[in-house]
């Protein structure tokens, strides 16, 4: 019930329960007080029961008045026919107060706190007319998907993926009173190397480099900055206490003992994901699957054991996976898949793109200590501002970075203990390890998608949706492995929730895939959301758009001379004709710390003067966004000056 519906029909809410369950009265009282302040407007009718069996006999065992509720209702609200406390509340079309009639609900609302939420919503003065231009609004308008809650199959709904996006939409599925399964195998990289539950972002992607990122920090810069801040050293003797070069390059770092820490923590994730799933009436099956028709998976153990599961509703989320290096001798490269727990000191490296994978993989090797050479074929950071993604090349360059760009390898061979790489420009090297990453692919292809029917785009494997309902309309996506989606964590988690609370909770909010704020953790961490400045101008016009910048070093670097010319940068890219900000972007420390808040003033569609106008907080690198006030046109210096 929204309240602009409120203001024009009477709500009849009905409270069931017992005399004494306090989580009773007080929902009665609350509807009851605004009934009196609204009565032309909103009615309550009480069922109140004597004893608690009694109020349980007609809610679950004798009328069953619960499961007549969900029948009533039909497919897509399963919270009805699962909900057993005490109170029961729900929306009719009469007054009637007989405890049995169940053919007149109109809206289950749930226990106590469910009902002072419908009450909260149903106070507030309905909503000022949108004058949004942003393009789509946020109702997904779905295609039945044909979902009865009287089905016969095992499950309401099955999610082949145990990553970040199919546990989380998992776990929501099933606090709504869906019996939901997650299907999850984890198939060994072409290096080998395998992991547990939790998905890409856990096992091989996020954490982990964000541990190895910080690893790289406090190894290198942050060792330097040391004795200017006067700890254990002089900045004479440096190098003879640290083992340090002023190339920021580690005499001394153990790579086995990193790694085994980082895996330790990852396998007590794998643990709690688990003991999560359990707790959460989540079953949770270490089985390979693939579709026999639209309500039938195959399943496959570690054995060879083959069984079927059935289900109404399926969601995939198994991710992607990092595309192959394509060149003779391409299964010598290791991939992001297994440098987190590669069994040997990486050595000599050669990073092969230019994605962020790449970047932020180069960034932490070179940071603990490690000869790092990236191959470009074109562009750093494609899709990301590129005046940024230049402002990160060379400050990985003076980091100690080689970059051989406009190559790429023609071929990798064994020598003695070495890779030797030919590159395309006809120059070789050796390295102890190849690590490719240039670029990620859905993992669809022994799902039997072909079997179903599901559209799958050729180009990436990805599979094609709307609203996350693919072209078989009991068989939805999310994350990774839909195409045109964001690959990033939150958004699969998101995207799974929302989707779920569609299927099972009466829900109509489409995921807005508007606005994302992410962060890059190269060297120089880089935190954006929103239009790069090349994208602005093509979508609004050059004449449109103004970017305001600035150039600023991080009062943290200001004692330390090894950070030589390193400075931050920011800068945003406004409508100058409605002072709307199309995009921000941040170069310096704690990037993703920095953007966060950004990001959510980004969703509700923030002025330039939103942030201007607000007071920053001193000293941070963050309050730069807030004194923005040199253009890129004017031509004026962009460095800071002073507080």
């Amino acid at each position: 019930m929204t309240s602009a519906a409120a203001a024009t029909t009477k709500s009849i809410i009905h409270v069931a329960g017992y005399s004494s369950c306090g989580f009773y009265r007080r929902a009665a009282s609350v509807v009851a007080s605004l009934s009196l302040l609204f009565p032309h407007r909103l009615q309550l009718v009480q069922h109140e029961f004597t004893s608690r069996d009694e109020f349980r006999e007609w809610l679950i065992h004798g009328t069953n008045f619960r499961e007549r509720v969900g029948n009533t209702l039909g497919g897509g609200n399963l919270r009805a026919s699962a909900h057993s406390s005490s109170p029961f509340c729900w929306t009719s079309n009469t007054a009637d107060q007989s405890s049995n009639s169940a053919d007149s609900v109109l809206e289950f609302i749930g226990g106590c706190d469910d009902a002072l939420d419908w009450c909260r919503k149903f106070a507030q003065p309905p909503p000022a007319p949108s004058t949004s231009t942003d393009g789509e609004g946020n109702i997904a308008e779905m295609v039945p998907d044909g979902h009865s809650p009287s089905h016969s199959y095992d499950y309401d709904l099955l999610i082949l993926g145990g990553g970040s996006g199919g546990l989380a939409a998992s776990k929501e599925a099933a606090k709504l009173g869906a019996k939901v399964a997650v299907l999850d195998y984890v198939k060994p990289s072409p290096a080998g190397s395998k992991w547990g539950l939790g998905g890409t972002c856990v096992n091989v992607g996020c954490i982990p480099k964000k541990l190895m990122h910080n690893a790289a920090l406090l190894n290198g810069n942050y060792v330097h900055d040391q004795p200017h801040y006067g700890i254990g050293v002089t900045p004479e003797s440096i190098e003879a206490n640290y083992g340090m070069t002023q190339d920021n390059t580690a005499a001394t770092h153990s790579w086995d003992m990193l790694k085994q820490n980082v895996q330790n923590h990852i396998r007590g994730l794998n643990f709690k994901y688990r003991v999560d799933l359990r707790e959460k009436e989540v079953t949770y099956l270490n089985l390979l699957g693939k579709f026999v028709d639209k309500n039938t998976i195959e399943t496959v153990d570690k054995k060879g054991n083959v069984d079927t599961v059935t289900f109404s509703r399926c969601m995939i989320a198994v991710g992607g996976r990092p595309t192959p290096l394509n060149c003779e001798g391409g299964e010598m490269a290791i991939s992001s898949d297994d440098i987190f727990s590669l069994d040997r000191d990486p050595g000599k490296v050669l990073c092969v793109g230019a994605s962020y994978i790449s970047l932020e993989c180069a960034g932490f090797l070179r940071g603990i200590g490690k000869d790092v050479t990236v191959a470009v074929r074109s562009i750093l950071l494609r899709g990301f501002d590129r005046e940024c993604a230049k402002l990160i090349g060379e400050h990985m360059k003076d980091e100690g970075i080689v970059f051989r760009e406009e190559v790429v390898p023609t071929k990798l061979e064994k020598v003695g203990e070495k890779i030797k790489v030919t590159f395309s420009n006809g120059e070789s090297d050796e390295y102890d390890t190849v690590l490719a990453a240039i670029g990620r692919s859905g993992d669809t292809s022994k799902l039997g998608l072909e079997n179903v029917g599901v559209a799958v785009n050729p180009k990436n494997s990805k599979i094609s949706a709307k609203f996350e309902q693919t072209s078989v309309p009991n068989i939805y996506v999310i994350g990774d492995v839909m195409d045109g989606c964001p690959e990033l964590t939150p958004v699969a988690i998101h995207a799974g929730k929302a989707l779920s609370r569609r299927l099972f909770g009466g829900s109509n909010q489409a995921m807005d895939y508007r606005n994302i704020c992410t962060t890059v953790f190269t060297p120089l961490e880089y935190g954006t959301v929103g239009y790069s400045e090349d994208e602005a101008i093509a979508e609004f016009g050059e004449e449109t758009v103004t970017v305001y910048h600035k150039y600023f070093i991080p009062l943290e670097w200001s004692l330390s001379p090894s950070r030589g010319s390193h400075q931050g940068f920011c800068k945003a890219i406004v409508n100058k004709h409605t002072d709307k900000v199309l995009g921000l972007h941040y170069l310096g420390p704690n990037a993703g710390e920095v953007m966060q808040g950004f990001g959510t003033a980004m969703k509700l569609g923030c002025k330039f003067e939103d942030i201007t106008e607000t007071v920053g907080i001193h000293p941070t690198t963050a309050e730069e966004f807030t004194t923005l006030s040199i253009t890129k046109e004017s031509g004026e210096d962009a460095a800071a000056s002073g507080c």
